[in-house]
């Protein structure tokens, strides 16, 4: 095993570590409509500090394997992927068929945005 195959997987771990906290910390009061707003601001701040404490590193190391951009595109899927299940199975929520097209064209861009074109 090459020293490649873990420094190309661990943004992934990462990223996907990330987006859980960050998801929880955007969408996870949902669940509390009627919580104060500034408190509901305040806890997502020390949730986030935890997505970043994850995502910068996630950035920096798998900056030394992908681009800017293929990065960013992971991070796009990653948090759709992350997002779809959190919402189905903490928020409750169905997911339609327009929301699968939009994945697909998400799928999409990754394609292109991983391709070696020459």
């Amino acid at each position: 095993m090459t020293s490649l195959i873990p420094i190309a997987l661990a943004p992934i771990l990462l990223l996907l570590a990330s987006n859980v906290f960050m998801t929880f910390a955007w969408y996870g009061q949902l669940k509390f409509p009627g919580a104060v707003l500034w408190q509901v601001v305040l806890i997502s701040w020390g949730i986030a500090f935890f997505e970043y404490c994850l995502a910068v590193p996630a950035n920096r190391i798998g900056h030394q394997v992908y681009s800017a951009a293929q990065l960013k595109t992971m991070q796009e899927i990653i948090t759709l992927l992350v997002f779809a299940v959190f919402s189905v199975t903490y928020l409750g929520e169905s997911l339609k068929w327009n929301h699968m097209v939009a994945f697909l064209f998400l799928c999409g861009a990754a394609f292109f945005s991983f391709h070696k074109w020459s």
